[in-house]
């Protein structure tokens, strides 16, 4: 899994959104606000970490079990892939 070519995380005025460039803003109109949990999650993706590595940092750093960690990152990764994000 690796997030489509022409999409990045930007930092715009304090907050996390993902926009298109290039090909991509052809058919990609707009931008995807992400709070703090969905862009360490994005930043796991573009690492290249697996779900179970992005759901064992989403755990230990903030402090939740990791079945939790793991429903919320496939949810997520879901939305993304939903959204054309994601390869």
């Amino acid at each position: 899994m690796k997030i489509k070519a022409g999409f990045v995380m930007r930092d715009v005025a304090g907050q996390h959104v993902a926009i298109a460039t290039g090909e991509a803003s052809k058919t990609f109109h707009g931008m995807v606000k992400l709070n703090e949990t969905g862009a360490r999650i994005w930043e796991g993706i573009e690492k290249g970490f697996d779900e179970a590595a992005i759901a064992a940092d989403l755990a230990a750093t903030y402090e939740i079990n990791e079945e939790k960690a793991s429903a919320d990152v496939a949810k997520f990764i879901e939305q993304m892939s939903q959204q054309g994000l994601l390869e």
